[in-house]
């Protein structure tokens, strides 16, 4: 099922892709994140979980779609939210994961995109271990290289990070997508039912930003200690 990359030569915006960014409580950054992405991408959906802080205004105010939880529900529904309302949008080729606190790329996703066309792949998952530009420490490393084990047991699948947002998903794949786990979880419940659906896959060398900014929102080793719990209980 190869999908050709749309013509650009007049300067438009990729139409054929729908970027998803769950979000919450993430004003003092989601403006420009949004205003970086909608420079490339047609369709860039937030789904504003809940947030108490005006995220979603913000959002909406860059030039993004906003669906709105009243509720925080967890990244796993704000995921499925928006993947469910991307394939209903028309002409729909892929759907990508993208985070709300600029720690993502947006050279990684064109890269993830030319991959996913060139070889026919259904499913690309970033991945921060294939290279060493992203800076994670040792402790953490650790800990999410646990998580990759304990994920690569469940699914079958063998990833080299198996809880890093950013995947480009085919629609065909997507479409096989019903997320469940709420709270950190749902990392290795995407992959499991993505590998379920025995389509071609791949991972793609990304450089995760850590800053300042998203440790203090949690991308911290707590959080990453956190994964193991989710995975451990869920």
């Amino acid at each position: 099922m190869s999908t050709a990359a749309p013509s650009r030569q007049d300067g438009s915006t990729i139409d054929d892709v729908c970027i998803v960014v769950p979000l919450y409580n993430e004003a003092p950054v989601i403006g420009g994140v949004i205003a970086d992405l909608r420079q490339h991408f047609a369709h860039v959906v937030c789904v504003d979980d809940g947030s108490s802080d005006g995220s979603g205004a913000i959002a909406e105010k860059a030039d993004a779609r906003v669906l709105r939880h009243p509720v925080n529900l967890g990244q796993g529904a704000a995921i499925q939210t928006g993947i469910s309302y991307g394939l209903g949008l028309p002409g729909i080729a892929y759907v990508v994961t993208f985070d709300a606190d600029g720690q993502h790329r947006i050279e990684d996703v064109i890269g993830m995109l030319e991959m996913a066309r060139e070889k026919d792949l259904a499913v690309v998952f970033g991945s921060r271990f294939l290279d060493n530009r992203t800076k994670s420490g040792w402790a953490k490393r650790i800990v999410l290289k646990t998580a990759v084990w304990v994920t690569n047991k469940t699914t079958g699948l063998r990833l080299s990070d198996a809880h890093n947002g950013l995947r480009v998903i085919r629609s065909d794949a997507a479409k096989k997508v019903n997320l469940t786990q709420d709270r950190m979880a749902h990392a290795t419940e995407i992959v499991l039912q993505l590998s379920r659906t025995r389509l071609p896959w791949g991972e793609y060398p990304v450089e995760v930003l850590y800053t300042d900014y998203s440790r203090a929102k949690g991308q911290s080793l707590w959080n990453s200690i956190n994964i193991l719990v989710d995975l451990l209980i869920r």
